[in-house]
């Protein structure tokens, strides 16, 4: 058995609205099994016998998709590629400025263009790496949503493939 984290796009953050317990019974309903939603933002831990990601992924999307009549995108990881992501974490974990996020893309070729995207800004209180697969993301704590980095990853063509995590968020789903 395989255990997987799938981590939803504009899951209560302006987009569909589910609740844990929704998200619970239809992963459960497709089959899968120790399903755990991870606080309140789209996050899902799960077992299945399948290994093909590609597949999971468009399952599951297919079925928020029909359930919540939403244009469902995730992230779907295996647990141990989340351990391994939040350990490599680059940056000071909590020093109480910064806020740590980790930016997963269900098309990595995306995180190459957001970083291409971002080049040349003004990145003073943004600090960010490329991880394995990921992008590691520093910001002052308040400005989350307004530093330059920010914006560019919430322009319109990094929307449907990319999510952000805070650390804490990804650390609960690397041990849950």
């Amino acid at each position: 058995m395989n255990r997987f984290v799938a981590l939803l796009r504009g899951i209560n953050v302006g987009g569909a609205t589910l609740k844990n317990t929704q998200l619970v019974e239809l992963f459960e309903n497709e089959g899968f099994t120790g399903v755990r939603a991870v606080l309140a933002s789209g996050n899902v831990l799960f077992d299945s016998a399948y290994t093909d990601k590609a597949v999971l992924r468009s399952r599951i999307e297919s079925a928020l998709t029909r359930k919540f009549h939403y244009e469902a995108k995730l992230v779907l990881e295996t647990q141990e590629r989340v351990r391994g992501i939040a350990a490599e974490y680059p940056f000071e974990r909590n020093d109480g400025e910064q806020h740590p996020y980790v930016i997963f893309s269900s098309d990595p070729d995306s995180l190459d263009e957001l970083l291409k995207a971002s080049a040349g800004l003004p990145l003073g209180m943004d600090v960010v790496a490329r991880g394995p697969g990921v992008v590691y993301w520093s910001v002052p704590k308040g400005s989350s949503l307004d530093s330059p980095f920010a914006k560019v990853v919430a322009k319109k063509p990094f929307a449907t493939s990319l999510t952000t995590r805070n650390l804490r968020t990804v650390e609960k789903l690397a041990s849950g």
